[in-house]
């Protein structure tokens, strides 16, 4: 019951540091904002986190963990896809983690080096599970791929999904300067630009 009481409390604390994220960027959220905006009091936050990035790296985790059970429902699911069918599922299941994406993308270096091992550890399980379920589908779905293909696009496609956010999330001041420096921009959603990388890595 004990141990109960303390995931709960524990998800709070994480609830409460993503409906900040929503609105404030990370180097401007701090321990006390987070207490603020949960109603927690700080000591009670470092019952079960150190600093802020552990607090983040735990709401990364949880991303990872929500995209796998995506991923198994995209594998339990479905008998038989071309690679379009699984590029297109797969993109959907990407397009719903924006957290993860915008974690990925621009906050990694500092959650990492700013957490315990342990905090640390339990990130990498999550993100380790996520990989061997995408080859899992892969293994299912594109049984013709060669086995040193199917690794490249593993390594391929994790690393492709760290610029997918700063492509499909781009600001008003970055349009505008953009417009200024003639660089054309094209509008794309995280699905467009999932699904078009994914076809491309399948070729």
């Amino acid at each position: 019951m004990k141990s109960e009481v303390a995931e709960e409390k524990r998800e709070e604390i994480i609830k409460a540091c993503e409906e900040l994220y929503k609105e404030t960027s990370f180097k401007d959220i701090t321990i006390k904002g987070i207490g603020e905006q949960g109603k927690f009091s700080r000591t009670s936050i470092y019952y079960y986190f150190q600093t802020k990035e552990e607090i983040f790296l735990a709401l990364f985790t949880r991303e990872y963990e929500n995209w796998i059970k995506d991923l198994e429902e995209l594998y339990n699911k479905n008998e038989e896809l071309t690679k379009e069918k699984f590029a297109e599922k797969l993109a959907h299941t990407i397009e719903k983690r924006r957290n993860l994406l915008k974690l990925l993308s621009m906050n990694m270096y500092d959650m990492e080096e700013n957490s315990r091992i342990e905090e640390l550890t339990k990130f990498k399980s999550a993100y380790g599970k996520s990989v061997k379920m995408v080859k899992k589908c892969i293994d299912k779905f594109l049984k013709e791929m060669a086995e040193e293909e199917k690794d490249k696009f593993i390594f391929s496609f994790f690393t492709f999904m760290y610029g997918i956010y700063p492509y499909a999330e781009v600001t008003e001041k970055q349009k505008k300067a953009m417009e200024n420096a003639k660089v054309p921009f094209k509008f794309q959603t995280i699905y467009e630009i999932t699904y078009n990388g994914l076809l491309k890595l399948l070729k």
